[in-house]
């Protein structure tokens, strides 16, 4: 599987939509810039929304990925809202050093999926970030898996800091939309042929390169 930045002029078979929520400080964006720019600078933190773009071709098929960053922050939530419209792929990020970032998912942002999504086969994906941090862990590998099979998604542990399972995340989430024949409809180019997708405009709230991780601690 091989993947290529930059954004897409229209040489691509598919455009999917992927959203990344959680807490603050789980590192959100430092898991979009590693991808994006294989970078590993700890970004600065998100205002309300930014977003990303990623050609990344997986199971022959060239992709162009719309990455949405979210704030994580209370006073930043009720802007989410509208932006879970028409996401193919969701993932629920935490912090495995701390524990109130995981109990969030499923006391607070699944059931913001499960509210605000459009889409009921939106492809979910729970991932643990910072196992560079192992020594510090307070939520084991067993209890991610253990929610993510409750939730019906994925499950991951990454790590921004060294690049672990952060391009596998994104390969295996698109891969499990590819398998979903109505998101693959979606985003197929003849299917937005003549719509002017509000997903390719700069958000109306936005941090310009920063993201739900706090600068020095998200990666």
């Amino acid at each position: 599987m091989g993947s290529s930045s930059g954004q897409s002029s229209g040489g691509y078979d598919y455009a999917f939509k992927i959203l990344l929520i959680g807490d603050s400080g789980v590192g959100k964006t430092s898991l979009i810039v590693s991808f994006v720019s294989d970078s590993i600078e700890p970004p600065l933190p998100t205002v309300g929304m930014d977003l990303k773009f990623k050609l990344l071709t997986v199971g022959g098929k060239k992709l162009k990925l719309t990455i949405w960053d979210t704030a994580g922050q209370d006073k930043f939530r009720t802007l989410t809202h509208s932006f879970y419209r028409g996401a193919h792929g969701i993932i629920l990020v935490y912090d495995i050093t701390v524990r109130s970032t995981f109990t969030a998912i499923s006391d607070f942002w699944f059931k913001e999926v499960e509210i605000y999504t459009t889409n009921p086969k939106c492809v979910k994906m729970l991932v643990g970030n910072k196992v560079d941090r192992d020594s510090e862990r307070v939520v084991s590998q067993e209890e991610g898996i253990a929610l993510a099979k409750e939730l019906g998604c994925s499950f991951f542990e990454c790590s921004v800091k060294t690049r672990e399972n952060v391009v596998q995340c994104y390969e295996t989430l698109a891969l499990k939309i590819m398998e979903v024949p109505s998101l693959v409809e979606e985003g197929s180019p003849e299917k937005k042929n003549g719509e002017k997708l509000k997903d390719d405009k700069a958000p109306p709230v936005g941090g310009g390169g920063g993201g739900g991780g706090s600068s020095g601690s998200c990666c």
